[in-house]
């Protein structure tokens, strides 16, 4: 999400994302993961692959912080593309 916040807290003026009932997950975890782009949607976010769990999950994430592009490997923190890998396969 971005660094702006409406007046009742929601960053970026979108709907937070659901809550997580996994042992850990690409939104509430501490740590930022791998994910390939795979659709780019509008208003900054992205469809990513991120690999994780027992199949290749799919989530949208915010790629606003970042110039990513269809197959592009990024690093996800809450949600929120923080940087573009290069040379890196998820």
């Amino acid at each position: 999400m971005t660094g702006r916040k409406r007046a009742d807290g929601v960053a970026g003026g979108r709907t937070p994302p659901e809550p997580c009932h996994e042992e850990v997950c690409l939104t509430c975890s501490d740590e930022a993961v791998p994910a390939r782009v795979v659709r780019l949607l509008d208003a900054g976010l992205a469809v990513a692959e991120t690999g994780r769990g027992t199949g290749r999950e799919m989530v949208e994430i915010s790629v606003a912080l970042v110039d990513a592009q269809v197959g592009d490997v990024v690093l996800v923190h809450a949600r929120e593309a923080i940087a573009v890998l290069k040379g890196v396969d998820t």
